[in-house]
């Protein structure tokens, strides 16, 4: 698992209009959670956005700076705005090396599958991250399955993976990951399309992992 820092600050003003100040002065509300308790804290929005986009789809450890001391943790979920694409918040989980946690990886497929290229089927997927349980640097920042020679009929399951020692896998072993399935040609009537009266836009929430239990802070 990759390791970067970010330099936090705490912050004592809490509630939506102090997290609309916060944004207006460049800094992004976050908030670092630990078994029960919470910390407020504030991150310089470039920085953090930096941050995510170099991580996107990884597990990484990050080292907070604070002004008492580094905290170990790893980014759990953040809100972006669905339309201007600003950050809004941001919440981290806390870590100890000696504890093992409980934590959801992304699935990654690579390869040119040969039943899709040769014999003209097509990809089939299923989950799309496991959950698993490991000391923190156990934690791999992806699950890398190759379907380079992967045929029509073929699957891999949850119980096809093998990630090491130290990783245990919760993520029921009967799940499809992703498999080769025929191409049936069928002709199918178009649908009905009925237009349907707009929503307003929510924040868009991004896991890295599990939530947490607390309700994020806007």
């Amino acid at each position: 698992m990759e390791k970067l820092n970010l330099t936090v600050q705490k912050r004592d003003t809490r509630g939506k209009g102090a997290a609309r100040e916060l944004r207006r002065g460049g800094f992004t509300p976050a908030v670092v959670y630990r078994g029960g308790d919470s910390l407020p804290v504030q991150i310089a929005a470039k920085e953090m956005s930096k941050f995510i986009n170099k991580t996107s789809g990884e597990q990484v450890l990050v080292t907070l700076d604070l002004a008492d001391g580094p905290r170990q943790a790893i980014l759990k979920e953040y809100q972006k705005d669905p339309i201007t694409g600003q950050l809004l918040h941001v919440d981290f989980q806390e870590i100890l090396a000696t504890e093992e946690i409980e934590i959801s990886v992304h699935i990654v497929t690579t390869g040119e599958c040969i039943g899709v290229k040769r014999d003209k089927g097509i990809l089939q997927y299923g989950i799309r991250e496991i959950d698993i349980k490991c000391l923190p640097d156990k934690i791999p920042g992806h699950v890398t399955v190759d379907v380079t020679n992967m045929t029509i009929g073929k699957t891999v399951h949850v119980s096809d993976l093998d990630l090491g020692e130290g990783i245990i896998v919760l993520t029921d072993p009967g799940k499809l990951i992703v498999g080769v399935i025929a191409l049936k040609e069928e002709v199918v009537a178009a649908p009905e399309v009925v237009a349907a009266a707009p929503e307003a836009a929510e924040p868009e929430i991004i896991k890295k992992g599990k939530k947490t239990e607390e309700a994020p802070e806007k």
